[in-house]
């Protein structure tokens, strides 16, 4: 009997998790997991052209466009771009009440080696928020039950750069539907194409089928567990 599982995964950016792990979460879906997805930062100053207010706006719909793609629940915490601190206690805060509503059996975010501030912040800001989760004096009167710390997982880092990845799911099966949901962040797709001369999801798909390459399958995608003490299993949680 496979035990139903919550998954949740944390990108510091809309579109963090549809490039690096959204092959992987929607098999998750199709095998009746409940997985939920949210990104910390708003993305607000991710344009030239778009000002930071409505881009806020758009990005979050364009992530719930894509959530809903592969069938997770998607959330917000609203953080504008380059503003995502593991020491603010509100942030803290946030995400503890996010973890407690969800309960999740383990955790999917940024390495915590990523080339981006606001992708290592998130990584911390998970670490951190995990734990305080776990303290039921922490935030009490919000009158959530605790969620205990779980495993965690990070995430292959864009263009897998600097990123050995130590357990590999093959996404052959999804990568169609990865490319669908990334495809629905279109104010990021035509900015790339216009201003850095990149097509984006041809990018993350030959990227996917690199760690392919590496793993024997036709595409896939990269992770490598938090190994510090309490986030261990013995378990395989990922597909």
């Amino acid at each position: 009997m496979v035990i139903k599982m919550n998954v949740l995964a944390i990108g510091a950016h809309p579109d963090d998790l549809e490039i690096a792990c959204y092959g992987t979460l929607s098999k998750y879906v199709k095998a009746g997991h409940k997985v939920f997805v949210c990104h910390v930062s708003n993305g607000n100053l991710g344009h030239v052209e778009i000002m930071p207010d409505e881009l806020s706006v758009i990005r979050f719909n364009e992530a719930q466009k894509a959530a809903e793609i592969i069938g997770a629940e998607h959330c917000s915490l609203d953080i504008d771009d380059q503003y995502v601190d593991s020491n603010n206690e509100e942030q803290v805060e946030k995400l503890v009440r996010l973890l407690r509503r969800v309960q999740p059996d383990f955790i999917i975010t940024h390495s915590d080696r990523d080339y981006h501030r606001d992708h290592t912040e998130t990584y911390r800001l998970v670490f951190r928020a995990t734990c305080c989760a776990s303290l039921t004096h922490y935030d009490s009167e919000s009158g959530q039950s605790i969620a205990p710390i779980c495993p965690l997982y990070m995430m292959d880092t864009l263009a897998n750069t600097g990123f050995e990845p130590t357990e590999n799911v093959d996404i052959t099966d999804s990568i169609d539907l990865k490319l669908k949901a990334l495809s629905c962040h279109e104010s990021q797709i035509k900015w790339m194409k216009e201003h850095d001369k990149i097509d984006f999801v041809d990018f993350v798909k030959n990227c996917s089928r690199v760690r392919g390459y590496q793993c024997g399958v036709d595409y896939a995608e990269g992770f490598r567990p938090d190994m510090n003490y309490g986030r261990r299993t013995a378990k395989r949680l990922l597909p």
